[in-house]
């Protein structure tokens, strides 16, 4: 992670207190038992539906979707998506501003990250990201050939993979640059010809009287301290997906070209952020 708001500082550990504790444990108790249960269940399911259906997933999808949206009820953060979702085989991008994505990204459409390969070994994240297919990737030039291959088979099984194509997340209030070597499996013959790509805007609306930047998870920040902030906060801001229009990728010259139109078009949906936050 990385990015500073502003130049600013990242905000000091959260350690909670008072009233503060008791939320912490009331939501966090149940949000645990919803998360390791759900995961659990999925790893039963799973060993019944991969020897049957392969790559195919017809049934544990359904059970992260569940475990994602009743996740916010449990938190208490309101959300909710606009625009449709792509029907076509293909990709989603993104912006990246927090843990708080895989669940936003998950809630509404059935999608299987790609992520780097380090992040299968991070406790409870990395246990969660292997259960519900994510695809991880080495940046290695040497094993291209084999990714692009790990990509058209899951792509051909229906599978919509989403990318954060930040390279990083940022402080939730802004867009980095989007890294176009990212989009060149795209445009390779094995994809090019069927694959479509949808952008989404993930933006995140704070607390009233809280810090902007307060669902962002940046820079040096520990999951752990961010994750009790969030738990802990007496009301909750929102969260809001923009869903905007699928394109083909065979109507781009190259990644570059479709690289800076999904930047645009997800720097578009979270448009006029910051003012809105300011004015809430």
């Amino acid at each position: 992670m990385s990015a500073l708001w502003h130049g600013e500082a990242e905000p000091k550990p959260f350690r909670p207190k008072g009233m503060e504790i008791v939320r912490v444990l009331w939501r966090g108790l149940p949000l645990g038992l919803l998360v390791f249960g759900g995961l659990l269940l999925l790893l039963l399911v799973r060993l019944v539906e991969r020897p049957i259906f392969g790559l195919h997933r017809p049934v544990t999808p359904y059970i992260t979707q569940f475990v994602c949206r009743s996740a916010f009820v449990i938190i208490g953060l309101p959300f909710r998506a606009i625009g449709e979702q792509m029907r076509e085989k293909g990709a989603v991008v993104a912006n990246h501003a927090s843990w708080l994505d895989i669940f936003s990204l998950n809630a509404k459409k059935r999608v299987y990250f790609v992520s780097k390969a380090e992040v299968a070994n991070w406790p409870g994240i990395g246990w969660l990201a292997r259960a519900t297919g994510t695809v991880f990737i080495n940046r290695d030039r040497r094993e291209a050939a084999q990714q692009i291959e790990v990509f058209r088979a899951r792509l051909s099984a229906g599978h919509k993979l989403l990318f954060f194509p930040e390279g990083t997340s940022s402080d939730s209030q802004r867009v980095l640059p989007f890294k176009s070597t990212l989009f060149a499996a795209f445009f390779t013959s094995e994809l090019r010809d069927f694959m479509w790509v949808q952008p989404v805007s993930v933006r995140y609306f704070a607390p009233e009287g809280e810090d902007p930047r307060f669902y962002g998870w940046w820079g040096d920040m520990d999951f752990a301290p961010h994750l009790l902030q969030t738990l802990a906060a007496r009301r909750q801001g929102r969260i809001e997906l923009i869903y905007h229009t699928p394109v083909k990728v065979t109507d781009f010259a190259n990644r570059k070209a479709l690289s800076l139109y999904c930047e645009e078009k997800v720097r578009e949906g979270l448009g006029t952020l910051d003012i809105e936050n300011k004015v809430a």
